[in-house]
């Protein structure tokens, strides 16, 4: 299981990540949790670190083509 830890943002609720497995797991408001393969931990950073995370989301997450699944 993936540990979230809770987010400010208006579109994300929680982010986790599993350095070892390069696994992102992002919980939307609502509820949704989609995990994100391949992702580097340089992108998690960055998502950590954005002052938008909906918008870092959209710029370099969802375009950038990892594959992903609904988990939750």
């Amino acid at each position: 299981m993936v540990q979230r830890v809770p987010v400010e943002s208006s579109n994300i609720a929680a982010v986790g990540y599993v350095p070892e497995r390069r696994v992102l797991q992002i919980e939307f408001v609502g509820g949704r949790i989609y995990e994100y393969a391949g992702v580097p931990s340089t992108v998690h950073d960055g998502l950590m670190r954005a002052p938008s995370k909906g918008t870092f989301f959209a710029r370099h997450i969802r375009p950038a083509g990892f594959a992903y699944r609904r988990v939750g």
